[in-house]
């Protein structure tokens, strides 16, 4: 919030002493003013139109209307308003169903100060820049004739783009993706790098069948006075799919021998020889990843229908706002879906207000047996639904840089 600014918190809650033990936990923090409390769902509705809090902190269990219910009718009509359900119930159906509801953050009662303290400064931070965003819609001027996808699609690419494939939360597939992504790019006018960013553990060598080769430890010293000749010497050349790897270090120790800055510096590089550098990372946000996450022009976001994903995806994407990341820049991945399963991709895209580009079925059956192979299932299995979503990923990745390189391109005056 900005200086003097104070976070808004309204306390919806039956119970008389829970609103009196939330209002106590947050009375001395200078940043924060409660404004007031409701006694039911239905009153906590009405307070929020009338005193237009940022955070809500909103009981589950309530006995008019409850607080899932309440969060949904609230949302949509603020949908700056953010919402942190408390519940004593700390199962995965009640937080998958407080944030299809909109919920901002789920807290088990009873919480700690500081649990408390930090999901009202997170929900405030998002708040602030919810309104901003809503204030600036109202005022920002109507622009007609801009370019269609098809015509900045045809503006093409200016120098190597860098693209890396990131998840707050492990086992989501990045690997797989960012390997068959590669492929689905390459071809012999836009050549492709794939770099293997998780430098203590990476596996992208293992996912090619390729370990026990060159890797970044050969490059990363010399940084600063390479030569293509160099670079094309120590890369991993993947015969059977075209694109070249640099893979991490073989031993997880060694990965301390490569700065942030060296590893930007590597990739920034790259991307003079190569149409596209497809960096894989590691669910850590170390300062290697951050580095390649502040050079990259897209960033391919992984996500499943596993709530701890979606609910890392939007940690991840508040983070990205404090980082000044567009997030244009993101292409927002749903992997694994299975539509057996309620959480759809346009559930996930609206609850987080970010839109999935690409959704990748769920098929253990091509994708676990090419993986235990170091075969790319991309490369035998083009016509099946899940090498059709990874050549859907290349598209949405394509047409998101032809459009952001559009939007930055200086407009000619006549």
């Amino acid at each position: 919030m900005a200086p003097g600014e104070k976070i808004r918190v309204l306390i919806v809650d039956d119970v008389a002493e829970t609103r009196e033990n939330v209002r106590k936990l947050l009375q001395f923090e200078s940043d924060v003013e409660v404004v007031g409390a409701a006694r039911s769902g239905k009153e906590g509705i009405q307070l929020a139109q009338e005193l237009d809090p940022d955070v809500i902190l909103m009981d589950i269990n309530m006995p008019d209307i409850d607080g899932i219910s309440a969060t949904e009718s609230i949302r949509q009509k603020s949908p700056y308003i953010q919402i942190v359900i408390l519940s004593v119930q700390g199962d995965q159906n009640y937080m998958r169903r407080a944030m299809l509801a909109g919920a901002r953050d789920f807290l088990t009662k009873p919480p700690s100060g500081d649990e408390l303290t930090s999901a009202v400064r997170r929900a405030g931070e998002m708040a602030r820049v919810e309104r901003n965003k809503t204030a600036q819609a109202r005022v920002a001027p109507v622009v007609t004739g801009g370019l269609p996808i098809s015509a900045s699609a045809m503006i093409g690419l200016s120098q190597g783009k860098i693209i890396t494939v990131y998840s707050p939360k492990g086992g989501t597939g990045c690997t797989t993706l960012a390997v068959n992504l590669a492929i689905a790019l390459h071809n012999e006018d836009t050549r492709v790098v794939l770099v293997d960013g998780n430098l203590q553990f990476g596996d992208v060598a293992v996912f090619v069948n390729e370990q026990g080769k060159n890797t970044i430890l050969d490059i990363a010293p010399r940084v600063d006075e390479l030569d293509p000749d160099v670079v094309e010497e120590i890369m991993i050349k993947h015969e059977p799919s075209g694109i070249r790897i640099l893979a991490s270090p073989q031993r997880p120790e060694q990965a301390e021998k490569v700065s942030a800055d060296q590893f930007s510096k590597v990739l920034n590089y790259l991307r003079r020889l190569y149409a596209y550098v497809v960096v894989d990372t590691a669910p850590i946000l170390t300062d290697v990843t951050l580095s390649a996450i502040d050079s990259s022009d897209a960033i391919v976001l992984v996500t499943t229908q596993d709530i701890p994903a979606i609910k890392n995806a939007r940690l991840f994407l508040d983070l990205l706002q404090t980082m000044g990341v567009d997030r244009e820049h993101i292409v927002f991945t749903m992997n694994k879906f299975d539509k057996r399963i309620a959480i759809t991709p346009e559930r996930v895209g609206e609850n987080l207000k970010q839109e999935i580009r690409a959704v990748i079925p769920l098929d253990e059956r091509v994708v676990i047996p090419a993986v235990n192979r170091g075969v790319p299932f991309i490369l035998d299995n083009k016509a099946q639904p899940v090498g059709r979503g990874v050549f859907g990923l290349a598209e949405a990745v394509r047409t998101q840089l032809a459009s952001i390189e559009a939007s930055e391109a200086p407009v000619s005056k006549r």
